[in-house]
C-alpha cells in the first residue's frame, strides 16, 4: 500500500509538470494532447516504479519470473491509457462547461 501511495503521488506531480510544460508549449491550445501525452508518460513511470518496488519489496511473492512482471506492465500500461484516451471527450466537456461557468475566455485562467 506504501509502494503505492508512493507511485502515486510521485507519477501525480510529473503529470502535473508534463501537462503544464505542454500547456506553455502549446500556447493553452491541443488539450486532448496534453491530457493524453501527460496522463500516458506519468502512468509509464507508475506502472513500471510500482512493479519494481512490488519485485524489491516482496521477491518471495511470485514475481520472479520476468514473463509474469511484462505481462503485469503490459497489461497494467495497456488499461491505463485506455483510461486516459476514453476521458478525453468528458475532459472537453467539463472544460466547456466550467469555461462557461466561470465566464473565462480561451486560455484565461481561474485567479486564486
Amino acid at each position: 500500500m506504501i509502494a503505492s501511495l508512493f507511485t502515486y503521488l510521485i507519477c501525480q506531480l510529473i503529470d502535473i509538470k508534463i501537462f503544464h510544460y505542454l500547456k506553455k508549449k502549446t500556447k493553452g491550445k491541443y488539450l486532448w494532447l496534453r491530457n493524453n501525452f501527460s496522463t500516458i508518460s506519468s502512468q509509464l513511470i507508475d506502472t513500471f516504479l510500482i512493479l519494481f518496488l512490488l519485485m524489491a519489496l516482496t521477491p518471495a511473492e511470485g514475481l520472479e519470473n520476468i514473463n509474469d512482471v511484462w505481462r503485469l506492465f503490459k497489461n497494467g500500461f495497456l488499461f491505463k491509457i485506455s483510461i486516459a484516451a476514453i476521458d478525453t471527450i468528458p475532459l472537453y466537456i467539463i472544460v466547456r462547461k466550467m469555461r462557461s461557468y466561470f465566464k473565462l475566455k480561451e486560455n484565461e485562467e481561474i485567479k486564486m
